[in-house]
């Protein structure tokens, strides 16, 4: 099989995945593109790994070796993130990524909303006010 093949196929996924990235508002859709274009490079390094053994006679598969330490932080990174994404959804009810820009929270210049407050709450805000 040449290499061309495997090479033309990873450079495809890649370039799916950048515009995934891109695109994208969804953070869970954005996180599944970036899983793509780390199995485009997992693609490339075996690939290239299959035709360095060929031509160098080389048997140590350090392109294999390498895959295998991806896709195992590659699956830590896809853990952590959708846990991030969770914990966002719950705070703010949206996983939409132009929405969640500004993280942080609003003030008041007046004070503290005393609607909001509970009651003790409230008579320690008019207290120090």
């Amino acid at each position: 099989m040449h290499l061309a093949y495997p090479a033309v196929l990873s450079a495809l996924l890649f370039c799916t995945g950048l515009y995934g990235v891109l695109a994208r508002r969804n953070a869970i859709l954005v996180l599944m593109s970036v899983e793509l274009m780390l199995n485009a490079v997992n693609l490339n390094l075996v690939a290239f790994d299959v035709w360095l053994s060929k031509t160098a006679e080389e048997t140590l598969h350090s392109g294999q070796a390498l895959t295998l330490f991806t896709i195992t932080i590659a699956a830590a990174e896809i853990g952590i993130g959708l846990a991030i994404v969770l914990a966002v959804y719950r705070n703010r009810g949206t996983s939409d990524i132009d929405k969640l820009r500004d993280t942080a929270e609003s003030h008041d210049t007046d004070g503290p909303d005393r609607d909001a407050l509970t009651a003790p709450q409230a008579e320690k805000a008019e207290a120090t006010a």
